[in-house]
């Protein structure tokens, strides 16, 4: 019986009804497939890592958990610039051409390979030159630069990542993808637990330099299956004539993602040279990972209903992306508002388990879960920027929440975690407001002139 099959058998009656009419609508379907194949993928996986930062927690303590904190958001600060924006261009241009001109779309995938491959290795070279100042200047801890410099290795297999992570989106390919990302979580918790026993902090850091290693491969041998089913050809020849990509697209995502994870760093950093500030960011930390998780649904819903947006848009046929786009929002809050609520009356409880000196921290785990809640009903508006090409606005959107979040930040800084992330919240409700109203104005024809590509 397929899995399919299978849940329709255990759905309650009035629960059927609804799960036919999706499997008679081709776009229904198409979403809800790829949803429940990405989701299945997705829960294991931001299980096992919820569970696995609980012991490393316990074991580095506050302060030590607050420095694998602080090297994780560095690492996503060049990691920005190592990707630079080539998953998202993946996902777009695959899923519009892999049926129409699949040529273009394996020389997009070829030059989203090379692309990656130069940019990861220049970024990990800046890392390893610029971990000592890094670490001394701006982290007030000057004991991080070898961890950083440890880093620079996963920072280059991350770039090559999100290459083919984008493609296999692009693919649609959700349930090897799925798969791929099942079998990445399975193997890397047991690799950090070893990693963190056998060399605390340091020995996590080479635990991500090998668990992200054996992603790539399980990745790699997923984009070749997933070309040879679509007959697209995989060469590095001619790729470089899709180039102009770069400008059109990447180079603004690259833009956008300058507003968030440069930003996100920013305030970290002011956070960690406040008084306790280590301690403070270990608490930060530790709430970080329930935000991340609870975000798992919105990003899983991205990474679905990107491609079928993308396709839809560029034969123009709005009405199909307003209904996906309802019906993407409506699911996402009927899931996330329940464990929002529930994790917000258990917040005591859940910080607790990251050891008693985390206990304090409830405050902080509330506010980074109502955030999560509003960026859970908002991701999937944001996509219709991506996948109209918009990228410049998006990026004067992103200008506007990074302003807020580094102007609150600097207000409520000597609040500690929870003052920054009482300024994360204020920022994205700022977001919020221009996002919807462009995803309104757009969807009803209204947008002549709106962030045109050729600004």
């Amino acid at each position: 019986m397929s899995a399919e099959n299978t849940i329709m058998a255990v759905l309650p009656s009035f629960l059927k009804v609804h799960a036919k009419r999706i499997r008679e609508s081709p776009l229904g379907y198409r979403l809800a497939r790829g949803a429940l194949w990405s989701t299945a993928g997705a829960l294991i996986a931001r299980g096992l890592s919820i569970l696995s930062s609980v012991v490393i927690a316990r074991l580095l303590s506050k302060v030590g958990f607050g420095e694998l904190g602080i090297i994780y958001s560095t690492v996503a600060l060049f990691q920005l610039f190592a990707g630079f924006g080539l998953g998202v261009t993946a996902t777009k241009y695959v899923a519009e051409h892999r049926h129409s001109d699949p040529a273009k779309a394996g020389r997009i995938i070829g030059m989203a390979w090379l692309v990656t491959a130069a940019t990861g290795t220049i970024c990990a070279i800046l890392l390893v030159v610029l971990a000592p100042w890094l670490a001394a200047r701006t982290l007030a801890a000057p004991h991080l630069s070898g961890p950083l410099r440890i880093t620079a290795i996963a920072l280059f297999i991350a770039a090559l990542n999100s290459a083919q992570a984008g493609a296999l989106s692009g693919f649609e390919a959700f349930k090897t993808l799925a798969g791929a990302n099942l079998i990445a979580g399975v193997l890397s918790f047991p690799i950090l637990i070893v990693g963190v026993l056998w060399g605390g902090l340091e020995g996590v850091v080479w635990a991500m330099v090998v668990s992200g290693a054996g992603t790539w491969l399980i990745f790699h041998v997923a984009v070749r299956k997933e070309a040879r089913r679509f007959h697209v050809p995989l060469r590095f020849v001619g790729c470089l004539q899709e180039l102009p990509l770069l400008w059109r697209f990447s180079i603004p995502a690259v833009l956008c993602g300058m507003m968030v994870t440069p930003v996100n760093w920013a305030c970290n950093a002011m956070l960690v040279n406040q008084p306790e500030g280590y301690a403070e960011m270990g608490v930060f930390n530790a709430a970080n990972q329930w935000f991340n998780a609870l975000l798992f649904l919105p990003n899983v819903a991205g990474g679905v209903i990107l491609p079928i947006l993308s396709e839809r848009l560029a034969s123009r046929n709005t009405h199909d992306c307003g209904k996906l786009l309802g019906l993407t929002i409506r699911a996402t809050a009927l899931a996330v508002t329940p464990m929002v609520v529930l994790g917000c009356l258990l917040s005591a409880v859940i910080m607790r388990v990251y050891g008693e000196s985390f206990a304090a921290g409830w405050p902080t785990l509330i506010v980074t879960l109502i955030t999560a809640g509003l960026l859970s009903v908002q991701t999937p508006v944001g996509h219709i920027i991506t996948a109209s090409g918009r990228m410049w606005l998006g990026f004067l959107m992103n200008t506007g929440w990074a302003i807020g979040f580094l102007c609150l930040s600097y207000l409520l800084v000597r609040h500690g975690s929870s003052g920054i992330a009482s300024a994360r919240l204020g920022a994205y409700v700022l977001h919020a407001t221009w996002t919807f109203a462009f995803a309104y104005l757009y969807l009803r024809g209204d947008s002549n002139g709106f962030g045109r590509n050729d600004i």
